[in-house]
């Protein structure tokens, strides 16, 4: 009886210390889980993306499913809090691709993202380091398997290793493109200007001008006029402004985000310029999405620009520093310390906006300066001078002349670009004018006007 007694009492004890074991395991689970500390969405006409934040690495794995089309992202190690529960409050009705996106704790240590879709995606998942003042961040990228979009296309082959392709030269020599210029009816070359003009629809929400809202529509532009060079083929400008979507830029002290104000300004010049014959204008981005450094020159390329004008608002440590600059592409080395300082805050674009690393541009990583680059960098001090020159009658100058440095964004060989720091929106003076619209216009004016100087006084350097 005692014998029976005793083993019963034994395993009681065994059972009990086994449940106790388990729930000190379970605690130790939960208490060393990853915690996601922001959720961001970020919607656009190209793509959408959603960012999860965590100060440690996330692992997770990735299906997508049919009949409704879903794309499900399993995250190991974490714990359902209220930062992922508001992820389906971050979903609007507007976003092109996903339907409705939720969290939940699928099992005792893993949270399941469901992304309920509107159409076929390919979606890109990955992580990405530490930078700036982001800390890890898990991204999913939601493309449309089927588009006609050519910046969606240059996007594509970016995320597969492949941009480098869509970097070389136009094939057709001068006398062709004179030739075709010159024919009334639509070509091959022309519809795809036109289809890569439709990039340019504004979707955003960040420009509350209403001054602003029919420049970036699908109106044709105005028919040429006077002919620039030897050919009736309108001049071709591409504007660049800078960061958007999870890269803000540089932020002023009154919360003004460079990326904001840089696509307000750029809008503004679009509309001043295609108001003149002979010009037609797009732009790299018109919404608050992120775009690689890289597709922004590529678009640059395919669209056959004649130049290439990035807009930015800077920064510096010190909130005293003020004034416009204009910055040209350098094959030996920055001008200045100031210029390097920038071309390096630039160039961290990319990883601040979130690029995966395993994608190798190697157009942009290993460009050779041969006499075609070195025929383009004088043209692009020549443009930056005049440019600078306007700028000079509406702002203080940082510098008095065009500076230099290893800008990736300038790096297209055959197109004449320059980087346009409007002002320091560092300075709070120069936040507050960079935030006016009469001081935008302003800078929309001067760079207008900049730019109509270069043409008028190098008319052979418009591509024919």
């Amino acid at each position: 009886m005692s014998v029976d007694f005793d083993a019963t009492r034994r395993r009681l004890i065994g059972a009990a210390t086994l449940t106790a074991l388990l729930s000190v395991t379970r605690l130790g689970h939960a208490a060393g889980a990853r915690q996601i500390i922001a959720v961001r969405v970020w919607p656009s006409s190209t793509y959408t993306r959603i960012t999860l934040e965590s100060p440690e690495p996330l692992h997770f794995k990735q299906f997508t499913m049919k009949n409704p089309e879903r794309l499900v992202v399993d995250i190991e190690g974490v714990q359902l809090n209220t930062v992922l529960k508001s992820l389906d409050s971050k979903v609007g009705g507007e976003d092109p691709y996903i339907k409705t996106a939720r969290a939940g704790q699928f099992n005792p240590t893993t949270v399941r993202v469901v992304l309920d879709l509107k159409t076929q995606v390919e979606p890109q998942v990955f992580m990405l380091p530490p930078v700036a003042e982001y800390k890890h961040r898990l991204v999913m990228d939601i493309y449309p398997s089927a588009s006609n979009d050519p910046l969606l296309a240059l996007l594509n082959d970016y995320n597969q290793g492949k941009l480098d392709k869509d970097m070389q030269p136009p094939k057709n020599d001068k006398a062709d493109k004179a030739d075709k210029a010159e024919k009334p009816e639509k070509t091959d070359k022309t519809d795809k200007t036109d289809k890569a003009e439709k990039t340019d629809k504004h979707h955003g929400k960040d420009n509350k001008d209403s001054k602003d809202s029919h420049a970036d529509s699908d109106e044709p532009p105005s028919k040429p006029g006077k002919k620039p060079s030897r050919s009736n083929r309108p001049i071709v400008v591409v504007l660049d402004p800078g960061h958007g979507g999870e890269d803000p830029g540089a932020v002023g002290p009154s919360g003004a985000k460079e990326k904001v104000v840089v696509l307000q300004i750029a809008k503004r010049l679009k509309r001043k310029l295609e108001a003149h014959p002979n010009m037609r204008v797009f732009l790299t981005r018109d919404e608050d999405v992120f775009i690689p450094l890289g597709v922004r020159v590529a678009k640059a390329r395919k669209l056959n620009a004649d130049l290439f004008v990035s807009i930015h608002a800077d920064a510096f440590i010190n909130s005293s520093a003020r004034g416009s600059s204009v910055f040209a592409l350098s094959e030996k080395g920055a001008t200045s310390t100031a210029a390097r300082y920038l071309a390096k805050t630039q160039n961290e674009a990319d990883l601040i906006g979130g690029v995966k690393f395993n994608v190798k541009d190697k157009y942009l990583a290993h460009t050779l300066f041969d006499l075609t680059q070195t025929a383009t960098i004088a043209d692009s001090l020549k443009l930056g001078k005049y440019m600078l020159g306007q700028l000079g009658e509406i702002n203080r100058l940082h510098r008095n002349e065009v500076e230099q440095a290893g800008f990736a964004v300038l790096k297209a060989p055959d197109i004449p670009s320059v980087l346009v720091e409007t002002a320091f929106i560092s300075n709070p003076a120069e936040e507050a004018k960079l935030t006016n619209t009469n001081h935008q216009d302003k800078i929309a004016d001067a760079m207008m006007d900049g730019i109509r100087q270069y043409f008028a006084k190098n008319p052979a350097l418009a591509r024919v």
